[in-house]
Parts: C-alpha cells; sequence; structure tokens
C-alpha cells in the first residue's frame, strides 16, 4: 500500500511561482482545501448550490491574488478569510435582493435547512443546524469556526480582523443562545 504524504503549502506556492507549473500548483491547492472550505461556507449558507457558487468565486479571487500572496499569515487563515469574506458579501446581497429583516432571513435560512435532503428534525445534527441558523451571523461563523473547525482564537481573530476578547464573547453568547435553543426544542 503506497504511503501518501500531503503537499506542503510551501511546495504549492514554490510551483505556483513557475509559469509553467502554476495550474498544477493551483491544482493541487484545491485538492488540499476544497473541502475545508466547502464546509466552512455551507455552515453558513445551508444550500449546496450555494455553497459550489461562493467557492467558485473563492478559488478565482485566490486564483487572482495568490501571486501576491505574501506569507504574513498561512496559506489556510489567508483563504479561509477569503472564504469568510465572499460568504458574507453573498449573504449581505441576498439580505438586500430579498430586502427582508434579519429574523426573516433566519427563518429563510431555517426553511433552506428544512428542505434539505434527508432532513430529520429529530436528529440532534440537523436541531444543531437549527439552532446555528437563529444565531446572529456573527455569532454563527465564530460558533461554526471553533465547534466545527476547532479554530483557536488567535487564528479566528486573523480570519475576523477582530480581537480575541471579542470572539470570546461571541462564542460565550453563542453556546448559550445554542444550548437554549436545544433544550427548548
Amino acid at each position: 500500500m503506497p504511503i501518501t504524504t500531503e503537499i506542503t503549502d510551501e511546495v504549492i506556492l514554490a510551483t505556483f511561482k513557475n509559469e509553467t507549473s502554476r495550474e498544477q500548483a493551483f491544482t493541487q491547492l484545491v485538492r488540499k482545501y476544497q473541502e475545508r472550505l466547502y464546509w466552512h461556507i455551507r455552515r453558513m449558507v445551508v444550500e449546496h448550490e450555494d455553497t459550489n457558487d461562493i467557492l467558485q468565486n473563492v478559488f478565482i479571487k485566490v486564483w487572482k491574488n495568490l501571486a501576491d500572496f505574501r506569507q504574513e499569515s498561512n496559506l489556510y487563515t489567508w483563504m479561509y478569510r477569503i472564504a469568510t469574506n465572499e460568504t458574507l458579501s453573498w449573504i449581505d446581497a441576498q439580505k438586500r435582493r430579498t430586502s427582508v429583516s434579519l429574523s426573516d432571513q433566519e427563518d429563510f435560512l431555517s426553511e433552506k435547512l428544512v428542505a434539505q435532503k434527508g432532513f430529520d428534525a429529530n436528529k440532534i445534527e440537523w436541531k444543531l443546524q437549527k439552532a446555528m441558523q437563529a444565531l446572529p451571523e456573527k455569532q454563527r461563523i465564530v460558533f461554526s469556526l471553533r465547534y466545527y473547525d476547532e479554530m483557536p482564537y488567535e487564528k479566528m481573530a486573523e480570519i475576523l480582523d477582530t480581537s480575541v476578547g471579542a470572539l470570546k464573547a461571541s462564542y460565550h453568547h453563542a453556546v448559550k443562545k445554542v444550548e437554549a435553543y436545544l433544550v427548548n426544542d
């Protein structure tokens, strides 16, 4: 059985700098991060088709800007920030397009969740998703990054461009709201 080793970000970046191997490097980057970014986005927008559209935009931005990446942060952190910003922009555009109130937006996301194939309101993972959709946008993102991705607050602070203290407070409030939702549902 062959041993597979994951290609490092440094190798991907070095390969990308060479014009002749740029596409190969980008393909490796997509393979390495596609699934993690997909689930990060999906937890915020719920629907598979919307997630794929946003993810495609993320990788277009990564392709256009990778040559200028200064490596002041990890490649993963940089891409997560792009994915988060693209997702938030998409959510804002949806809100403007439908011009609904915040509670209507939460209801809209909850309805999308319920319409998903395989939805079972009695399963804990679906209850958790419904609880997350009821959270305010910032708390939903912080909860997702911390709970699902087990991301340290310092890394979240880089991605979301905010303080560790503010993130800890947001996560604390999100956890309390999710717990209350799960207990009362």
